[in-house]
This record gives C-alpha cells, structure tokens and sequence, in this order.
C-alpha cells in the first residue's frame, strides 16, 4: 500500500502504541481519584502537560488543555472565547477565512444565528488571506479572528504571526487551526502570537479521539463542556490519560523526526511534483509550493473527474484524497478550492497527495508512473466503464 492520504490521519507510530499499552495496562486509575492508582495517573497526566507546553513554546502548564481532537478543540476555543468576550461587553463581531475547516465554520455559522456578526475573509489564487483586507474587517466589536495555521486541503500557511502583531495593538483574541501543521512546521505559541491553538493526534502518528487545546493564561473563556472541575475547570469529563500519554509521546517523537527528515518529505514532495508535471502532461498545480506545508501537494488533471481517478488509485493500492476526508461524500469540489476562483470542473478534477515520515523516493517514482498510465486511460474511458464509489457513512 502506497500511503499519500497523511492529511487525513496518520498510523499510529509503535513508540505511540507502545505507549498507550503500557499507560491503560499499568496506569489505570481516574486521575481525579485521591488514591495511589489516581494519583499515578494524575502525576502522569501533569507530567504530559509539561512536556506538551515544552514543545509548544507554551509558558505554563496549566495552558494546555487536553480534548477529544481538533474538532472539540476548534469548537472549545471559538464558541467559548466568543461567550466570554460578548459576556464582559467587548463587542459581538468574528472574523475568520472562507477556506476554513468545517470544526471552524460551522461554529461560526452557529454563532451567527446566537447574536454575533461574522465576517469570511476571501483568499486569493494560492488560499492566501489579504492583510489590508483584514484590517479593513477590524471593528472596534471585533472580539475573535480564527484563522488556520495552514490548510489541510491546499496546504497554504497563512501569516498568523502578523495576525498575531494585530491582535496584541487591537485587544482582539486570536485562534488557529493548527491540525495539520505537527510535524510540518515548527509550532511556536509565543513566536505566533496566538491566545489559543488547536491540535488533533491522529494527525501526527498518535491515536483518533484526542487532541489539544493550547489557551493563553488569562485569555477569557467560558467553559465548553460543563460537568466537573477537570482540566483546571476548563474541559469537564473523565480524562482520557492513556491517550494523552501516547499523544504527548507523538508529539514529541514528530517534533523530533519534522527536525532530521522534514527535508527529506519536502524533497519527496517536490519530486512528485516535477515528476507528475512532466510525465501527465495537463497537470496543473492549485496553490503556490512554496507558501505551503511541505508535504502537500494538490494537483488537478485536465479532462477527468477526480473521483474516478481516486478510485483508480486506490483498486492499485495507491491512498489519496479528492479533498478533506471529512467531506469526501460531496459531490461538488470543496469549499477551499471553489475560494481559490477555480470552476466546478477544475476544482472536480483535483486530488490532494499528503506525504509522511514512511513514503520513499522509489514510492513517489512508482505513483507517477501509474498517474502516468491512469490518467490517460480514464481520459478516453466512457463514464459507464468508471467503477461507481462504495456507498459509506460520511464522518468528521
């Protein structure tokens, strides 16, 4: 199996796995039990927050808050700095990007229904946001701005650490999506500017259903999940310490790797590029490579649907993506290409290739040379010889 599909989730690394036996085998306590077994878990639980707040950049502790995954963490940071904000007479206004994961959008949108303005930010050709329109957006209501770090389907970063200048001179909190940046980038909070930050495990070789909430000390938040008194009252519920232990162990592990073979995924990246430009003649390149994370690439062929390719692929063993993984039922092109001014068909004929730390040169060689005889052949096929998709249940 040839994996170019690492947007959408990763495999969990042994190291990980490793982890997660030992900490549900060995520490299996409630980690708010006053116990020895609770206070073990408790104590490693502390022990994650550190390490995760070291690699952050984050000066305290007790900043980070551990979630269910990018989308509670997107939601959490939106919905409950918004409250706040509106609570203490700060104004109601948002600003955030029209190429936003859904985690972002769709609270937004439910904020706007509940008393809030929302204002989408349009990008350019390359997924880019303007900053003179954005100042141009800036009310003196503006309480939040949520723009991500970088863009799962395209790959664009975005210039969070300009944003983050504004937000220090307009009083204004600022939130990123950072789910597809670990391993990626370096992730700075203090460098960034950013009074919350999202992250989701399974991005980055850790487990599905945990993620991280990074918010800055005194930032105003009003609790998104109520019950108890967990994550120093800002997440209730029983904490999920075994996965936490394998996340943190991710995290650190692919800060380690994005450092001695990040380099190498990008060189992989670029290759596969150059290659496929070459030997698929009608390929074109949506966004700018060198305003992106460094191992995406979204390519869009002329004369075909990208659907049927995918499915190609995949009958030869070949992982890609057609966009987001969680809005793959879709039949129309994403919301993010459709910003970019591409046409349906343009935006229909795209796929996205996501690399990670296990791809190879002789795997990026052996895709290009199936792109290479694919494509072509799906070009000439009538649509009644194209294998209709499985019938699936869409999940985020």
């Amino acid at each position: 199996m040839l994996n170019f599909d690492n947007n959408a989730t990763t495999p969990v690394a042994p190291e990980v796995l490793e982890e997660l036996i030992r900490v549900t085998r060995d520490i299996h306590g409630n980690s708010s039990s006053g116990h020895s077994i609770g206070v073990a878990a408790g104590d490693l639980l502390e022990n994650c927050r550190k390490r995760v707040a070291k690699v952050l950049n984050a000066k305290l502790p007790s900043e980070i808050v551990f979630t269910s995954g990018g989308t509670e963490s997107d939601n959490a940071a939106i919905r409950g700095c918004a409250w706040a904000m509106k609570d203490a007479g700060r104004g109601n206004h948002i600003i955030t990007c029209a190429i936003e994961h859904r985690a972002v959008l769709a609270p937004c949108e439910w904020l706007a229904k509940h008393g809030y303005e929302v204002t989408v930010l349009g990008v350019d050709k390359n997924g880019r946001i303007s900053l003179d329109e954005f100042k141009k957006a800036l009310r003196p209501q503006t309480i939040l701005v949520s723009v991500m770090l970088a863009n799962n389907e395209i790959g664009t970063v975005q210039p969070i650490e300009q944003l983050g200048a504004l937000a220090r001179t307009h009083g204004f909190i600022l939130h990123t999506d950072a789910v597809q940046v670990a391993g990626k980038l370096p992730i700075d909070v203090q460098a960034l500017g950013v009074h919350a930050l999202s992250l989701s495990a399974h991005k980055f070789y850790g487990p599905k259903g945990v993620g991280i909430l990074y918010l800055r000390d005194n930032t105003p938040y009003t609790p998104f999940m109520l019950g108890g008194t967990h994550e120093y009252n800002k997440r209730a519920g029983t904490v999920a310490v075994p996965q936490i232990a394998a996340m943190t162990t991710a995290l650190e592990l692919v800060e380690k790797k994005r450092q001695s073979r990040g380099a190498e995924v990008k060189r992989l990246r670029d290759l596969l590029v150059q290659l496929t430009l070459k030997d698929v003649p009608g390929t074109h390149v949506n966004g700018d490579l060198n305003l992106c994370t460094p191992n995406t690439a979204s390519l869009r062929f002329d004369g075909l649907y990208g659907g049927h390719l995918l499915r190609k692929l995949d009958d030869e063993g070949v992982l890609a993506s057609a966009g987001s993984a969680c809005m793959w039922e879709q039949t129309k092109p994403s919301h993010v290409l459709t910003a970019l001014g591409l046409t349906d068909a343009e935006g229909g004929s795209t796929l996205r290739f996501s690399l990670g730390f296990d791809n190879t040169e002789d795997q990026v060689r052996e895709l290009v040379v199936k792109l290479a005889r694919l494509v072509p052949e799906i070009r000439k096929a009538p649509p009644q010889a194209i294998r209709p998709p499985k019938e699936r249940v869409a999940t985020h």
